[in-house]
C-alpha cells in the first residue's frame, strides 16, 4: 500500500488547510500559511466537467501548490464548498472559479471513501451527470510490473481482501495463502457468496484517452528512487525469484495500463502480493492483472454505481489513476518488514509529483474536448459496472461470464451456509 511518511501524522492533528463546521460557510478571505482561501455556500448548482477525487492531503495539496504553475488547470481553492457528510478533516469540495472542474478529499480507506463520494452525489448543490471523475492518489506496485514513479490507469478494480482469511502459521498445509475466497474451501476456488463489490470494471476507452493524454507528461523521479529500484535487478535464478522476474521494477517511471486491488489491510511481502494476483486473476477470470494497490477504489466505484442507478452520475466517466509510491515487496535479500517499515524507498514525493504531472494533462484533455465529443461521453466498447450486471450487460468476470447468470448472494446467505457446515460437523 501507499507509503504515507511520519510527517504526516501531525496533519491528522491539525488540518487547518480544510476544516470547517459541516454545513456552514466561513469567512471569507482567510489566511492560512500564506493561501487565502474563499469559502462559500452554494448559491447555483454547480456542473463540473471534471471530479478529481484525492484520498488524503499530499495528494490534494500537489493540486492546490501547482495552482499557478504554467500550464496549470487553475487554482481549486477559488471557491470551497462546505458539502455534509464529508470528512471531518476535509469537509470541503474545491472548484475552479468557473466550475469546470472541482476536487475533493474522500479520507483514507474504504469506509471514508464510500461516505463521502455518497454525500457528494446526494448533495443538491451539484449536478454531475456529465462529470467525468478522475480517481488520483498514490499506491503500493507490484515490481513484475512497474517501478517507483510509474503511473497506472486500471480497467479492473478488484477487493481482494474481501475473503476469509486463516493465521499462515494455522492455514492448512496444502494451502498456498492464508486467504480463501468467500463461500469457497480453497485458495484457488471462485466465491460462492457474492457481495456485489468484489469487482469493477470501468470504460477502457476512456482509459485507453486518459493514456493518451498522461503520456504528454514528462514524469518525476528521485534519486533515492533510482538507487533503491536496482536492488530489483535479477540476473541469474534465485529460487525463489526468477531471473529478470522484477525486470520492470529496474525502468524509470512511464505510464501503465493495468489494475488495481483494494484493501484496507497495509500489507508487505512476497507471499502477500502473489496470493493477491492470483486472486486479480481468479475474480476476472484471467482478465485482470494487479500492478497496483490502495485502499479506497472498490467503495468509491460501488458508491459511483449506486449514483449511476439513480441517474446521478454515468460510470462510462469513471477513471482509475494510481501513482506508485512503494513496492509491494521486498527485494531479494530484504525482509518484507524492512521493505515496509525501514527502507528509504524514494518514491513517495515522483509518486505525489506524478498525481499532478499526469493528472494535469488528463484533466486538460478532457477539457479540451468538450465541445468536439467529450461533452456527449466516450463510447465504452467493453463491459462496464459491476459483477452483478447491475447497470446492463452481461460481466465479462464472475461466475455469471461462464455459467448461468449470477445469483445475487447476501452477505445472510453466506451465514446460512456457514451455520449448515457447522451443524453438519456437529452431527445436528
Amino acid at each position: 500500500m501507499r507509503s504515507r511518511g511520519l510527517e504526516f501524522l501531525g496533519l491528522l492533528l491539525a488540518v487547518s488547510s480544510d476544516a470547517s463546521p459541516m454545513g456552514q460557510k466561513r469567512d471569507a478571505g482567510v489566511e492560512v500559511e500564506g493561501i487565502v482561501y474563499e469559502y462559500a455556500q452554494c448559491s447555483e448548482v454547480i456542473s463540473p466537467k471534471v471530479f478529481i477525487i484525492s484520498m488524503f492531503q499530499p495528494e490534494a495539496d500537489i493540486w492546490y501548490s501547482n495552482s499557478e504553475a504554467p500550464g496549470s488547470i487553475g487554482n481549486l481553492l477559488a471557491q470551497n464548498i462546505s458539502v455534509p457528510g464529508f470528512s471531518p478533516l476535509f469537509p470541503n469540495a474545491h472548484c475552479l472559479a468557473d466550475n469546470s472542474v472541482c476536487q475533493l478529499t474522500t479520507g483514507e480507506s474504504e469506509i471514508n471513501a464510500a461516505v463521502t463520494i455518497t454525500s457528494l452525489l446526494r448533495s443538491p448543490g451539484f449536478n454531475l451527470t456529465q462529470t467525468y471523475f478522475l480517481i488520483a492518489g498514490i499506491a503500493g506496485i507490484n515490481p513484475k510490473y512497474g517501478t517507483l514513479g510509474a503511473v497506472a490507469f486500471a480497467q479492473y478494480a478488484v477487493q481482494v481482501a474481501l475473503q476469509y482469511e486463516f493465521d499462515a502459521r494455522e492455514m492448512p498445509a496444502n494451502f498456498t495463502t492464508g486467504y480463501v475466497p468467500q463461500g469457497a474451501s480453497a485458495p484457488d476456488q471462485y466465491p460462492t457468496s457474492i457481495y456485489g463489490t468484489e469487482v469493477f470494471e470501468v470504460n477502457s476507452a476512456l482509459r485507453d484517452l486518459a493514456v493518451s493524454f498522461a503520456q504528454r507528461a514528462a514524469l518525476n523521479d528521485s534519486r533515492a528512487a533510482v538507487a533503491y529500484r536496482a536492488h530489483y535487478a535479477i540476473t541469474t535464478p534465485s529460487p525463489p525469484f526468477a531471473a529478470g522476474e522484477y525486470e520492470a521494477a529496474t525502468q524509470e517511471p512511464s505510464i501503465l495500463r493495468c489494475d488495481v486491488a483494494t484493501s484496507d489491510v497495509y500489507y508487505s511481502g512476497k507471499l502477500l502480493g502473489e496470493a493477491f494476483e492470483n486472486t486479480t486473476t481468479l475474480f476476472t477470470n484471467g482478465s485482470g492483472v494487479y500492478c497496483m494497490t490502495a485502499q479506497e477504489d472498490n467503495a468509491t466505484l460501488e458508491a459511483l454505481l449506486r449514483g449511476a442507478l439513480s441517474n446521478l452520475v454515468d460510470f462510462s466517466r469513471v477513471i482509475i489513476m494510481r501513482t506508485a509510491s512503494d513496492f509491494d515487496r521486498p527485494y531479494p535479500g530484504e525482509s518484507a518488514v524492512d521493505n515496509l517499515f525501514y527502507a528509504d524507498q524514494g518514491g513517495f514525493q515522483p509518486a505525489i509529483d506524478n498525481i499532478y504531472l499526469a493528472g494535469n494533462e488528463v484533466v486538460k484533455g478532457l477539457l479540451a474536448g468538450w465541445g468536439a465529443g467529450m461533452e456527449q461521453g466516450v463510447k465504452s466498447t467493453n463491459y462496464i459496472g459491476d459483477i452483478f450486471g447491475s447497470l446492463g450487460g452481461k460481466p465479462d468476470f464472475g461466475p455469471g461470464a461462464q455459467n448461468e447468470p449470477l445469483e445475487r448472494r447476501s452477505m445472510y446467505s453466506g451465514m446460512q451456509m456457514r451455520m449448515r457446515k457447522r451443524a453438519v460437523a456437529a452431527g445436528l
